[in-house]
């Protein structure tokens, strides 16, 4: 048995995101006098794409000062939000070291690869493209383009329709526990880096099939796995 499909998460495993996502939430709260915020606590909610970020994080700050409901709509911030990160979205974004290398590698090899993310799609799209990792990718799913997000396994299952993958020879790579979960759900392998936001928690928590310590790593792994014609030994 081979790997036909490698399905990657784009903020936080493939692309660092947090400097643009951070500045665009903090240019929505400036323009309802609320101050900036500290990246650490807005990249802690990356994860369910840029509206739920936002609503997250007004949750959090209302908590702390119930006063700021007046001024703080939700429909009108997240309207603001969406302008902002128009604007930012590919700006600051950095790809993470051999993001490109290995996704040339894996299509080199008759690889399949995908981008799974719940990220909105038309900022995923300006991300990916802006960091020169459009091209690498047979296909392209953002959080907004089917009913269900990550962690239902819906989302991963379409890509391996769309791409005739199967989900014991397909694996699904992403930083947070929420990836994990989808792959589990979808009968794929679980991978998992341990960089990216993962609201602060390790990785290790979710209980991947098997942790890489780099990117070009996932690439070695599936090309000897598929030449030796079937999978390495996972984690347990």
């Amino acid at each position: 048995m081979r790997y036909s499909v490698i399905s990657f998460d784009l903020d936080g495993t493939l692309v660092d995101t947090a400097a643009e996502i951070t500045e665009a939430v903090n240019r929505t709260l400036a323009e309802f006098g609320v101050p900036r915020q500290d990246e650490a606590l807005i990249t802690g909610f990356i994860g369910h794409g840029a509206r739920h970020l936002m609503l997250r994080l007004l949750a959090h700050l209302l908590l702390q000062e119930p006063a700021l409901a007046d001024r703080l709509p939700p429909d009108a911030v997240l309207q603001r939000l969406d302008r902002h990160y128009q604007a930012t979205a590919g700006r600051l974004a950095q790809p993470y070291a051999g993001a490109r290398d290995t996704l040339q590698a894996l299509r080199g090899a008759g690889v399949r690869v995908a981008c799974l993310t719940n990220k909105e799609h038309r900022f995923a799209t300006l991300v990916l493209r802006a960091c020169r990792l459009d091209d690498c990718l047979d296909y392209v799913v953002g959080g907004d383009l089917l009913p269900q997000k990550k962690p239902d396994p819906a989302g991963l299952r379409h890509v391996l329709g769309v791409l005739g993958g199967q989900a014991h020879r397909a694996a699904h790579v992403g930083d947070a526990a929420t990836d994990v979960e989808t792959a589990r759900a979808a009968g794929a392998q679980a991978w998992a880096v341990p960089w990216g936001y993962n609201g602060g928690e390790s990785i290790l928590l979710a209980r991947p099939h098997r942790l890489f310590d780099s990117l070009p790593d996932i690439a070695e792994h599936v090309l000897a796995a598929n030449r030796a014609g079937g999978f390495a030994p996972a984690m347990a």
